[in-house]
C-alpha cells in the first residue's frame, strides 16, 4: 500500500515539474511579441507591432491604438505590457484580463516618427476585415500609402474572400503598391504592379511611382517613367475638368447677383449702386432665420434656407420699391444723378446694417445637405456649390417663364422694347417700373440667401459683386437674361482658368481689360436687345 502511495506521489510531481517546463512553451508568438514593447527600443517596438498586426488575435486592435494614443505601458521588470483604457482601468495587453493597477515602475511605451506611420498602416490594416466595405476600403487605402511589406499576406488574405467590387480593387492596388516596393519580387511582378497603379491615376498613384527606390531593372524604369508620364497627363485634363467646375461655380454665384440687375438696368436703365446691398439684405435676412431657429425651434434647422428664401425676397423686394417710389422715379433721364444716389443709398444701408447687427461677420449655417463634398473622377464637387448652381438655374428658368407668360412680364418686355408705345398702349409705365425694381431686389436678396453659404455675411458683403455684376450684364447685353447666363458663366470659367497662371489681381484686371476691347467691338454685348426705342 505503501509502495503504491509512493508510486502516486511520483507521478503527481512529474506532472507537475512537466507543466511547469511546459508553462514557458505555451507563451506564442504574439505574447512574445506584447513582451517587446518592455525593452524599451525602437526596433524591438517596431517589430512587435508588425507582429501583433498579422497575428490575427482579437487583442491586435486594442494595443496598437492604445499604443498610438499613449496608452500602452510597459513594467521593465517583469516584462509585463498593459493597456489602459478611457475609464481609467487597466488590462494585461497579452491576455485582455483586467488588473488592479499598473506596477508603479511602468512607463508608458515611447514612439518616434517612423513608428507613428507604421502604426498607422497598422491600424489600416487590422480594419481590412471590417464587415463595413467602407472601412475596408479606407484601410486598403491606408496601406496603398505606406506598401509596408508585413502586410502583404493579410492583404491576401482579405483579397481573397473580398466579394465588394470597390473593395476588391482597393486591396489589388495596395497590393500591387507592396509588391512594388518588395525587394525580392521579379521584374514581371514589378511591371504588373506598375500597370495597376497606372490604371489607378491619381496624385496618391504618381507619389508611390515617383517614389520608387533608383536601384530597379532597366525594364522596371522604363515603365514606371512611361506610367508617370500618362499620369500626368491624364492628371492634367482633370485640373481642367475641375477649373471648370469652379468657373461654373462661380458663374452660377455672379448669375445670381447680376439677374436682378439686369432685369432693372434692361428695363429702366438704371445705375443701381445699391444693388449689392440688397444681395447683404438677404443675406442678414438668412443669419435673423438662423438665429430665430437656433433658439427657439433647433429640430428646424435643416429646413432654415427654404424658410429664408421666400422672406428675403420679400423683405429686398419690399425695400426695392419703396427706394424705387421714393428716390429713383425723381431722377429718371439722369443717369449721373442717379449713380451718386444710390451710391449714396449704399453707405446708408451698409451702416444701417452696421447699427443693427455690427461690424462683424455673422455665423450662418450649411444645412446638412448643404454639408460635405463628393468625387466625380477626380474632380472634388462641393454640395454647397452644386444647390446653389441648381438653385441658380431654377431661379432661371422660373424669371424666364414669368417673363413669357405673364402680363406682368409682358408690360416688361414692352417697356423695355419701347417705353413710349408701351405708355400710349395703356401700360402704367411707373407701375412696372416699380413693380420691375422690386423684383430685382427681391431676386438679388434669394441671392444673399444662397451666397450666404459661401462667403463671409458682413457689411461689406455686397460690395464684393457689384462690379462683377455689372460686368455680367453688359458683357451679356443689357436687359437680355440668355446674355446675362451666358456672360455670367463665361467671365466664371474665363476667371478661374486666368488665376492660377495670372493670379487673382491680375487675372481680373485681365477680364476686365478683355471685356473694355469687346464692348468696343459689340457696344450692346453678346446679345443685344431689339426694338425700336433701343434701335434709334
Amino acid at each position: 500500500m505503501n509502495h503504491l502511495f509512493e508510486r502516486c506521489r511520483a507521478i503527481a510531481l512529474a506532472c507537475l515539474l512537466l507543466t511547469a517546463t511546459a508553462i514557458p512553451a505555451l507563451a506564442g508568438p504574439f505574447e512574445d511579441a506584447v513582451a517587446k514593447f518592455a525593452n524599451d527600443d525602437f526596433s524591438d517596438t517596431d517589430e512587435a507591432v508588425g507582429i501583433i498586426a498579422t497575428s490575427g488575435n482579437p487583442q491586435a486592435f486594442a494595443i496598437i491604438s492604445a499604443l498610438q494614443e499613449g496608452r500602452l505601458f510597459a513594467d521593465p521588470d517583469s516584462k509585463k505590457v498593459f493597456v489602459t483604457g478611457a475609464d481609467g482601468k487597466s488590462a494585461d495587453a497579452a491576455t485582455g484580463t483586467t488588473v488592479a493597477e499598473i506596477p508603479p515602475g511602468a512607463a508608458a511605451v515611447r514612439l518616434n516618427n517612423r513608428l507613428r506611420r507604421n502604426i498607422e498602416s497598422a491600424l489600416g490594416g487590422l480594419t481590412l476585415m471590417s464587415p463595413d466595405p467602407a472601412k475596408r476600403i479606407a484601410s486598403a487605402q491606408s496601406v496603398f500609402k505606406s506598401h509596408e511589406t508585413a502586410m502583404l499576406p493579410v492583404i491576401d488574405t482579405a483579397l481573397e474572400k473580398e466579394t465588394n467590387k470597390a473593395a476588391k480593387l482597393a486591396f489589388t492596388e495596395a497590393r500591387a503598391a507592396i509588391i512594388l516596393f518588395k525587394e525580392d519580387a521579379t521584374e514581371a511582378e514589378k511591371i504588373a504592379a506598375i500597370a495597376v497603379i497606372k490604371a489607378r491615376a491619381d496624385q496618391d498613384a504618381l507619389a508611390i511611382l515617383t517614389g520608387l527606390p533608383a536601384d530597379q531593372t532597366v525594364g522596371v524604369t522604363r515603365t514606371a517613367a512611361s506610367a508617370i508620364t500618362a499620369i500626368n497627363s491624364r492628371q492634367t485634363l482633370w485640373s481642367i475638368g475641375q477649373n471648370a467646375w469652379y468657373g461654373l461655380s462661380l458663374g452660377s454665384v455672379l448669375l445670381l447677383a447680376a439677374i436682378g440687375l439686369a432685369i432693372t438696368f434692361g428695363v429702366m436703365g438704371v445705375i443701381n449702386m445699391a444693388h449689392g446691398e440688397m444681395v447683404m439684405i438677404g443675406a442678414y435676412v438668412t443669419f435673423v432665420v438662423q438665429d430665430i431657429i437656433r433658439t427657439s425651434y433647433p429640430g428646424l434647422f435643416d429646413y432654415s434656407l427654404l424658410m429664408a428664401v421666400p422672406l428675403a425676397f420679400l423683405v429686398a423686394g419690399i425695400l426695392g420699391i419703396v427706394i424705387e417710389r421714393t428716390i429713383i422715379r425723381f431722377l429718371y433721364g439722369r443717369p449721373l444723378e442717379t449713380l451718386l444716389a444710390t451710391w449714396g443709398l449704399s453707405l446708408v444701408l451698409q451702416q444701417a446694417i452696421r447699427t443693427m447687427f455690427g461690424p462683424t461677420n455673422r455665423e450662418v449655417g450649411n444645412p446638412s445637405w448643404m454639408s460635405g463634398a463628393f468625387e466625380l473622377g477626380q474632380i472634388t464637387i462641393t454640395y454647397n456649390r452644386l444647390w446653389i448652381l441648381c438653385f441658380t438655374l431654377a431661379v432661371f428658368v422660373i424669371l424666364l417663364a414669368m417673363l413669357r407668360y405673364t402680363s406682368m412680364g409682358l408690360e416688361m418686355r414692352a417697356v423695355t422694347q419701347n417705353r413710349r408705345m408701351a405708355a400710349s398702349m395703356g401700360i402704367a409705365t411707373s407701375r412696372v417700373d416699380a413693380l420691375t425694381f422690386g423684383l430685382g431686389s427681391g431676386i438679388a436678396g434669394i441671392a444673399g440667401v444662397a451666397l450666404s453659404q459661401i462667403d463671409n455675411v458682413s457689411p461689406n458683403l455686397g460690395q464684393s459683386y457689384i462690379i462683377d455684376s455689372f460686368m455680367v450684364v453688359v458683357f451679356g447685353g443689357v436687359g437680355n437674361l440668355w446674355g446675362t447666363l451666358v456672360g455670367a458663366l463665361s467671365l466664371g470659367i474665363a476667371n478661374k482658368f486666368l488665376e492660377p497662371v495670372a493670379g487673382a489681381v491680375l487675372g481680373k484686371i485681365a477680364i476686365l481689360v478683355l471685356i473694355i476691347l469687346f464692348i468696343q467691338k459689340r457696344p450692346r454685348g453678346l446679345f443685344a436687345l431689339k426694338g425700336r426705342a433701343i434701335e434709334a
